[in-house]
């Protein structure tokens, strides 16, 4: 993954609502939640709601699909992991942590 896309990732979650969203997402699960539904479970108008889930998915966060009138939003796991991954890559390669200042031995 590309820091660029991280960065975007990263930024879109930086906002309480969009990770109120993003989570409540993903506890749905693969099948998603129509808008209104997102709305009504966060108390968030549509409007407002519209444009985070916009933000999203322009992260690479979200899938949507159309079901007749209604809009699907989806995690989309995939870059869940991959952005995951990079924030992980490196993790406990041997690198030691520098002490606080004032830590005592």
């Amino acid at each position: 993954m590309e820091k660029q896309l991280v960065v975007g990732a990263l930024a879109a979650l930086a906002q309480e609502t969009r990770l109120d969203v993003f989570r409540l997402l993903v506890r749905a699960g693969p099948e998603g939640l129509a808008a209104g539904e997102i709305g009504d479970e966060l108390g968030v108008p549509a409007a407002t709601l519209s444009f985070h889930l916009k933000e999203l998915k322009s992260a690479g966060l979200l899938c949507c699909e159309r079901d007749g009138r209604a809009r699907i939003y989806r995690p989309d796991f995939s870059a869940m992991q991959d952005l995951l991954r990079f924030l992980t890559e490196n993790c406990c390669q041997g690198v030691r942590r520098p002490r606080s200042r004032g830590a005592t031995s």
